[in-house]
């Protein structure tokens, strides 16, 4: 019989037409309507949970594999590698590249920060907090990776050897989730439950920026081209953008009938 893996309910809701990778070829210019071709690459592990995915320091793709307990490896021609976590379950959710030429990764359900070598070389370094729930992740302008932990509301620092250091968010219980470097050398971060965007000092220090629309769950975030942040809002169905000195501006999001 064929083993069971259990979803924590925070992350079900995420895990939903598991099983391949996608790759869509730009939009056509001139035309009225997005188009473009989709190539989708099977990973090799039924029903896996592809999660993250970044650009390596090799020319590939790497992913997480959140049900499966992997990392998987993509090439640009769509052969994919899986490489196993050690500690079993252990939920591999965000990855980024580190300044190290190694990939870093989350591991939301064992608490810990994984790094895995191009070669595929799995090493793991716990959490201090226990079942803080790392989940986003991404390099630092300070040289040393920088991650959200959604349970115990922190933001975490590791460093290239795996000295961990945490910082706690304002605000009780705001559900950090996602984090990205920002044009001005510090780190922002979304705060799903607050309602807030956080931004993050490489010394730790911590203000947060509440967004317009209340309970608009912010997600994703990232620099944008034009020295500003640019934020997803999951429920009120917006994308938020935020400048560097805090001030944030909202866009509906429309749908578009074929």
């Amino acid at each position: 019989m064929a083993t069971k893996r259990k979803i924590r309910p925070w992350r079900a809701a995420l895990v939903a037409g598991v099983g391949a990778l996608g790759l869509i070829a730009a939009e056509t210019p001139g035309a009225s309507a997005v188009t473009g071709t989709i190539s989708e690459f099977p990973v090799t592990t039924a029903f896996s949970g592809p999660d993250k995915i970044t650009a390596g320091p090799d020319g590939n793709l790497w992913f997480t594999e959140m049900v499966a307990n992997k990392i998987g490896r993509v090439t640009t021609a769509g052969v994919v590698t899986e490489f196993p976590v050690t500690t079993a379950s252990s939920g591999p959710t965000g990855i980024t590249a580190g300044p190290d030429g190694n990939l870093w990764f989350t591991e939301s359900f064992a608490n810990k920060i994984g790094r895995i070598t191009t070669a595929g070389v799995v090493t793991e370094f716990p959490v201090t907090t226990a079942s803080s729930g790392p989940i986003g992740i991404t390099a630092g302008p300070d040289g040393n990776l920088w991650f959200t932990e959604m349970v115990a509301g922190k933001v975490g620092r590791i460093t290239a050897a795996g000295v961990v250091t945490e910082f706690p968010v304002t605000t009780a219980l705001s559900g950090p989730i996602a984090i990205t470097a920002g044009p001005d050398g510090n780190l922002w971060f979304t705060e799903s439950l607050a309602g807030k965007v956080g931004r993050i000092t490489t010394a730790g220090v911590v203000t947060e920026f509440p967004v317009t629309t209340a309970s608009s769950g912010p997600i994703g975030i990232t620099a944008g081209p034009d020295g500003t942040l640019w934020f997803t809002e999951m429920v009120a169905g917006k994308v938020g953008r935020i400048t560097t000195a805090g001030v944030v501006t909202e866009f509906p999001v429309t749908t578009e009938s074929s």
